[in-house]
């Protein structure tokens, strides 16, 4: 097997306090651009009309804008989808008028409508409650599996990085005003799935461990555990972060969100599987304790 780190003896553990601050510091910013800020939302959750248009002859996307522009017809949010194809986004107020609009302004110009996607402002405002729903459902079934796979303390673990993860993205999408939409969904539900995996093989190691070394401390366990299976967690993340990030860079606009979505998703549930929800089953224990020696001193 091939292995980046032999016989690995880091002290991750003992960094824990150091990675806790980083993650609060970047999801206090998070949480303060969402309030201020907020999330760049694509038409399937802010509504309007989405439109891809194939063009026979060549034209640049300033161009194509200055055609809207020139004619008043606003200024609609263009992407290029393919070689001569655009992604043409109109908002909401005037998706209803959006076939007259795509008319008016490519008058004289041979084009062809490949696809349309039109989403009523009350309909993407269910979405996004929606979405918000399938994420819940998805963290308290996540409880519920881990809680009888292993145990509930672990599930806490496991369900705070998680949150981390997701929180720390929809960050960064604040911050860059990247769009959200339905692809950027799934792929934050693709984030869940992958983190909770990386968290599971650290799980698997940390119990196979108490049962090994019984007696020894539970930082001491938790900070082996996470150093064996550290090769494994490193080849497996990368290998994963090289595609998406190639599908990032090459992927066109169209899969822009869904695969930058994964790339801090891939980053950020491997960083969090080591130094969030390991490290989470040590201030468990130590909360524990404390509890423990208050009611023997009573």
């Amino acid at each position: 097997m091939l292995q980046f780190f032999k016989n690995p003896n880091y002290d991750i553990t003992g960094k824990r306090k150091i990675a806790f601050t980083i993650s609060i510091v970047i999801i206090i910013a998070g949480i303060v651009s969402l309030i201020f800020q907020g999330l760049n939302y694509g038409v399937d959750f802010a509504g309007g009309a989405k439109m891809q248009i194939a063009f026979k002859e060549s034209i640049s996307a300033e161009d194509l804008r200055s055609l809207f522009t020139e004619k008043d017809l606003g200024n609609p949010e263009i992407k290029s989808s393919g070689t001569d194809e655009y992604m043409i986004t109109i908002n909401a107020n005037e998706a209803e008028n959006s076939d007259d609009l795509i008319k008016e302004a490519l008058t004289g110009v041979d084009y062809t409508i490949l696809q349309i996607d039109k989403v009523g402002p009350k309909m993407g405002h269910e979405m996004r409650n929606n979405s918000y729903k399938a994420v819940g459902i998805a963290l308290l079934l996540i409880l519920i599996y881990i809680t009888v796979r292993f145990e509930f303390k672990f599930a806490i673990g496991a369900v705070v990085a998680l949150l981390h993860d997701i929180l720390i993205t929809l960050a960064f999408f604040s911050f860059f005003q990247w769009e959200f939409s339905l692809p950027v969904l799934a792929a934050f539900l693709t984030i869940v799935g992958y983190s909770l995996n990386d968290t599971i093989v650290v799980y698997d190691r940390i119990r196979e461990n108490i049962k090994i070394h019984k007696g020894k401390p539970l930082l001491e366990v938790i900070n082996l555990s996470i150093n064996q299976s550290l090769s494994r967690t490193i080849i497996t993340s990368l290998t994963t972060f090289v595609v998406v990030l190639i599908l990032a860079i090459f992927g066109g606009q169209v899969l822009f969100g869904f695969s930058i979505a994964i790339v801090v998703g891939v980053i950020v549930g491997t960083y969090s599987s080591m130094f969030v929800a390991a490290p989470i089953l040590i201030a468990w224990e130590h909360r524990f304790k404390e509890e423990k020696g208050k009611n023997k001193k009573r």
